[in-house]
């Protein structure tokens, strides 16, 4: 059974700052990429950021130059440092993460449960 647990979320004013964090737990092999998607309000789900297992990054363009991903292998969590936030990111995020898993030592993709982040003008 695998788990991932995202914490960090919450309430910030315009030009603030948050980490999120997601860390996964259970019978994990490996993890290849890494990443965080939100959702805002009557939008669809778009990915913010991913990293790959070899440290390779990733960004939307509304987030390049103040958000920043980030994992620790040896803990099994991905970050997403989030600068100079704005009203427009207000969504919830989520964590996704691409496993191999045991006993099967099949690769199967893992959802966090997301948290809120909302950022007021």
């Amino acid at each position: 059974q695998v788990q991932l647990v995202e914490s960090g979320g919450g309430l910030v004013q315009a030009g603030g700052s948050l980490r999120l964090s997601c860390a996964a737990s259970g019978s994990i092999f490996s993890i290849n990429a890494m990443a965080w998607y939100r959702q805002a309000p009557r939008k669809q789900r778009e990915l913010v950021a991913a990293v790959t297992s070899g440290g390779s990054t990733n960004y939307a363009d509304s987030v390049k130059g103040r958000f920043t991903i980030s994992r620790d292998n040896a803990k099994n969590t991905v970050y997403l440092q989030m600068n100079s936030l704005k009203p427009e990111d207000t969504a919830v995020y989520y964590c996704r993460m691409g496993m191999v898993v045991a006993p099967t030592g099949g690769t199967y993709d893992y959802w966090g449960q997301g948290t809120q982040v909302t950022v007021s003008s």
